[in-house]
């Protein structure tokens, strides 16, 4: 047998022993999410029955019904509060996660981030409103030290959900923003600041494009499970706090209307898809942009 036909056997028999390795999370995520997906996608186009559940009867009824003046608001309250919550998130990340690479005890930080994990989170949300409450520990402590002569009304409202989702998904942010940062060639900063640049500017201008990744992958991890989310508005929002998450919620379990609520679900994540493809198909294109810059400057002499 020949070199090459021994080469072209050992890479058949990878190529083999890969597809048997990838068998089982194929298999995993064929079972629990392209069925489940699939499942919601049909209810949605079925009839709801009359004690709940579905009818097996094709209609675009549960479409039509999310075309109203009412879901338009909730969907713009939803994506307000959303956009709000994730851009708080990303902005907290970026020194949390710039200090964390430049830190010596990178462990112990990433530790502390994972701690409230450890936490269920209604726990987490019902702490919150011992802290926020009309008895709560802000309340208490502005009565006593006089700067407050009656309580303030903290729960409740849309700042209150901002503030508890920022609290809950702001590690989701943290970790891929360290990650890129950790990654960065701090080198760079300081060749910038040689040239001129001010540190705000080396920072905008150098860091921050070269961090892009780990920031869309923080958006997206924050945003997404940040505009389906339905504990934190139900335990801290109020009348102008209900969200998309309530919705579905409130369809499927207290009126029964499985296929608008499968209809909201499938909206909801045929947006988020297609909204995290375009994310990253302008990041592989910047990538493939500054990637062609750098290889013209350097057959010029420029690096």
């Amino acid at each position: 047998m020949t070199a090459g036909g021994h080469r072209k056997e050992i890479k058949g028999g990878l190529r083999n022993y890969g597809s048997l390795y990838a068998f089982p999370m194929g298999l995993w995520f064929t079972l629990f999410f392209i069925f489940p997906l699939l499942i919601i996608a049909v209810y949605s186009f079925l009839q709801k029955g009359v004690h709940g559940g579905v009818v097996w009867n094709f209609t675009l009824k549960a479409y039509d019904q999310m075309l109203t003046a009412s879901y338009g608001k909730l969907f713009v309250r939803t994506l307000f509060v959303s956009i709000v919550s994730t851009a708080l998130c990303i902005l907290l990340a970026l020194p949390c996660g710039y200090a964390m690479a430049k830190s010596r005890h990178q462990t112990l930080l990433l530790f502390l981030i994972m701690i409230p994990f450890w936490t269920n989170s209604l726990i987490r949300i019902n702490a919150w409103i011992g802290i926020l409450g009309n008895e709560g520990v802000i309340n208490e402590f502005l009565l006593k030290i006089g700067l407050i002569k009656e309580e303030v009304r903290f729960l409740y409202n849309q700042n209150a959900v901002i503030l508890v989702l920022v609290y809950m998904f702001l590690p989701y942010a943290i970790l891929p923003v360290f990650t890129a940062i950790d990654k960065f060639d701090f080198a760079l900063l300081e060749a910038a600041r040689d040239l001129g640049a001010t540190k705000m500017q080396s920072l905008v201008k150098v860091m921050l494009p070269n961090i892009q990744a780990g920031i869309i992958t923080a958006f997206i991890f924050t945003f997404i499970p940040i505009f389906g989310t339905y504990t934190v508005p139900l335990f801290v929002g109020g009348k102008d706090s209900y969200m998309i998450g309530n919705v579905i919620v409130d369809q499927a379990t207290k009126i029964g209307n499985w296929p608008l609520a499968a209809a909201i679900s499938m909206v909801i994540t045929v947006l988020s898809t297609a909204a995290v493809l375009v994310m990253m198909a302008a990041s592989s294109s910047e990538g493939k942009k500054h990637g062609g810059r750098h290889k013209t400057e350097a057959d010029r002499g420029e690096i």
